[in-house]
């Protein structure tokens, strides 16, 4: 694929930069912003007219919001003016990108405001299109995405990599080439964490990592999945938005495995409607009325955390934001003797966990990454490379 750092802007060029920019108002982490930075300021230093699409929120949910916030912020920290536009499809978004002056650099609509970016719908990826004449893709905790401001826009423009993208990507390699035989590039067996409530921790990473590692301790919706396709109660613990799929996923791994190499626990925290929490044998079953929102690690997995040549802590195994701590505390405390053998992968779990070892802010895309050894984006940046040297030979 073509990288940008390979081309050299000039003056006038009309780029868009997709960039994932997926940050709340509150600005808690801006690691995903301030990756992008140094390739923004090297364009518009350069000349270029620049129009920056990103998302926040779904529109499924109603939770997509405008992005204000966010060009205050890149104003900041890049010393010139961003402009926010608060459209993107639409022929007025056009006529905006038309009118950027060299070296200008706006902000326009959240992709996510359109419930076609999700579906990856083809119409919105040519819209989107026409606000430049080229497009750089960065955002990582993206790149397993196959939506209309990512991988769709490929189909219309030609595209480079972002700097961001790949120097992500490369600092997994090493993650990639130690989970290829089980048991990690480092001394010892190889853990995996799984947290959070997005449907790729089961679908993606509990199907692949449980292939790669000796053993894998699941949180958040995983573990709730497991719990309830074993014929556990689980009361009315979340199950995530694609409960069905998870579910089939979840058979098929335990079909294969047995159960060997999945923690389950033995007692689980579950919070009730008024927001008392017990610790609850899991033989016994959580009350219908009690969600689990936390875990207690078994003995023999804390052993072998401590063992573990690798450690890959994929979101919070408990509802950490919420003060449900016990599973996440249990795994760092473990792990604190060897940080640079423990890898933290998604936004929230660096923002959320207390920890200063190898950390990547992709959360489904670092999956990808590790169990596929690419994302959907690298392959659509490679074929749109492929395509452009067929149409000219020349370069």
């Amino acid at each position: 694929m073509r990288l940008l750092a390979d081309h050299t802007p000039a003056p006038g060029e009309r780029w868009i930069y997709s960039a994932g920019f997926n940050a709340g108002p509150a600005l808690a982490d801006t690691g995903r912003i301030d990756v992008e930075l140094a390739d923004l300021a090297r364009l518009s230093d350069a000349g270029a007219r620049i129009a920056l699409l990103s998302h926040q929120g779904s529109a499924k949910d109603g939770s997509a919001r405008h992005l204000d916030y966010l060009a205050d912020y890149l104003s900041r920290r890049l010393g010139r003016p961003v402009r926010y536009l608060p459209e993107n499809s639409t022929a007025r978004a056009r006529a905006w990108a038309r009118e950027l002056s060299p070296g200008a650099i706006a902000l326009f609509g959240n992709t996510r405001l359109d419930p076609g970016e999700e579906r990856g719908d083809p119409e919105l990826a040519r819209t989107l299109a026409g606000l430049g004449d080229r497009v750089a893709i960065g955002g990582f905790s993206k790149a397993h995405r196959r939506h209309a401001s990512n991988t769709g826009l490929l189909d219309h423009l030609p595209g480079w990599a972002a700097a961001g993208l790949v120097g992500e990507a490369r600092a997994l390699d090493p993650w990639v080439a130690g989970a290829g035989d089980g048991a990690g590039a480092g001394d010892g067996p190889s853990v995996a964490v799984l947290g959070g409530v997005k449907p790729e921790k089961t679908l993606i990473g509990l199907r692949g990592l449980t292939r790669t590692h000796h053993l894998v301790i699941p949180g958040g919706v995983v573990l709730n999945t497991l719990l309830a396709v074993t014929g556990h109660r689980i009361g009315r613990s979340e199950l995530g938005s694609d409960p069905e799929g998870c579910a089939r996923a979840a058979r098929e791994v335990l079909a294969r495995t047995g159960g060997a190499g999945i923690h389950l626990p033995r007692v689980v925290v579950a919070a009730g409607p008024d927001g008392t929490v017990r610790h609850l044998p899991l033989d016994r079953g959580v009350p219908d009325d009690h969600a689990i929102v936390d875990f207690e690690v078994q003995p023999g997995a804390i052993e072998l955390l401590r063992r573990a040549g690798r450690v890959l802590v994929a979101g919070t195994p408990g509802r950490h934001a919420e003060g449900n701590r016990h599973a996440a505390a249990a795994v760092l405390a473990a792990r604190a003797h060897a940080p640079g053998g423990t890898l933290l992968l998604g936004g929230d779990t660096v923002a959320e966990l207390p920890w200063d070892g190898p950390r990547s802010t992709g959360g489904g895309s670092a999956l990808q990454y590790l169990v596929e050894g690419t994302c959907a984006v690298f392959e659509a940046l490679a074929a749109n490379a492929a395509n452009a040297a067929r149409t000219d030979p020349t370069g």
